[in-house]
């Protein structure tokens, strides 16, 4: 791996990593950024920059270095991209999993910051979308992440930058992490896990389904959180808008749905009881693809290993004020959970020991 080697670096400076088709042989320049990535792990200590220039970038990475900073040349420009699928995905994730092995991006790490590139998913959901059930060529699990927060992630930060998919855009695994100024597309539980995730003044796009819904329900639904019962905090969204592109229906999108995850426990596998899923919508504006009654359930692992258990929105942890737009009239499905804290309160608390991040 000598050809990874980074020159010495002057004392007291942050080490530069450029990524471009032109190196010519530039110090710590690399046509690819998996191998910037990799000589930026040599170098110990302090906030490393990795800059990487326009272009379409099939790689599928991890950071696992704190304090790094990847910086691309804007979401038109640079755009990184792969496109795994769960259903064959296993073999990247350490315990098999094949919704985090398909992750285009991983974050294992504290303090990354992430802005100025478009993160993509490719794996063609709608061609499988459009498949019939017991068609031996639709793909069961066709979860494919663009970006997986993975256990051991805080502290991230991704400003202008943009995270495209279909089920499965956004997993929110690791602890902390916020999202500002940015556009996050998919159509099943797009922004879903268990992690304090604070996305603001950002673009919430519905993309379509191959087929359309039953009349009067779901055909999508935009978060799916897992948080535990212990955790004050789950997904906050705020100042944000819910839009949708071409094919989405009026009426057709859930806000939020719980998800329990299954789970190995001493008395079996099934659906875990703490994950008590929090989603707080505050001052976002809602296209006309919201649902009127804005939450909905979702099924889990029963203690007999059937999907038979069933998880209302009622039961969750779910609420949202200040809705304004066509989306944000609503039936009374009998929501009674309410946030106990202020918008500022909840920042100071998210923000609490993250230095630098603004308000």
């Amino acid at each position: 791996m000598a050809a990874l080697a980074a020159p010495a670096v002057a004392m007291g400076a942050t080490p530069v990593y450029e990524v471009s088709a032109r190196c010519d042989g530039k110090a710590r320049c690399f046509p690819s950024i998996g191998q910037a990535i990799a000589a930026s792990e040599q170098v110990g200590g302090g906030w490393v920059d990795i800059r990487v220039g326009p272009g379409d970038y099939r790689e599928k990475l991890t950071i696992r270095r704190a304090k790094t900073r990847l910086t691309g040349s804007g979401v038109a420009k640079t755009r990184l991209h792969f496109d795994a699928v769960a259903q064959r995905a296993r073999a990247w994730h350490r315990d098999g999993w094949g919704t985090p092995g398909s992750a285009t991006l991983t974050i294992r790490a504290d303090r990354v910051t992430v802005s100025g590139l478009t993160v993509e998913n490719r794996f063609d959901y709608l061609a499988n979308d459009a498949r019939p059930q017991g068609d031996p060529a639709r793909i069961a699990d066709a979860q494919a992440v663009a970006l997986l927060l993975d256990v051991g992630s805080d502290r991230v930060l991704l400003r202008h930058v943009a995270l495209l998919g279909y089920q499965d855009t956004l997993f929110a695994n690791g602890r902390r992490a916020l999202i500002r100024d940015s556009l996050i597309a998919g159509n099943i539980d797009f922004i879903f896990g268990k992690g304090m995730l604070w996305i603001d003044r950002s673009e919430l796009r519905s993309r379509p389904r191959a087929q359309p819904p039953a009349p009067g329900g779901f055909q999508s639904y935009i978060a799916a959180p897992s948080t535990p019962r212990s955790q004050a905090m789950g997904i906050v969204f705020a100042r944000s808008r819910l839009t949708r592109e071409a094919g989405v229906p009026d009426g057709a999108v859930a806000l939020a749905r719980p998800w329990h995850p299954t789970t190995r426990f001493a008395d079996g596998r099934y659906a875990d009881p703490d994950a008590v899923g929090q989603a707080v919508f505050i001052d976002c504006f809602m296209d006309a693809h919201i649902h009127p009654d804005h939450w909905t359930g979702m099924a889990g692992t029963a203690r007999d290993g059937s999907k038979s258990a069933f998880f209302r929105p009622q039961d969750a942890r779910f609420f949202e004020r200040g809705s304004h737009g066509p989306g944000a009239p609503h039936r009374d499905i009998g929501m009674r959970w309410t946030s106990p804290q202020s918008l500022d309160r909840m920042w100071k608390q998210f923000a609490t020991y993250w230095p630098d991040i603004g308000k």
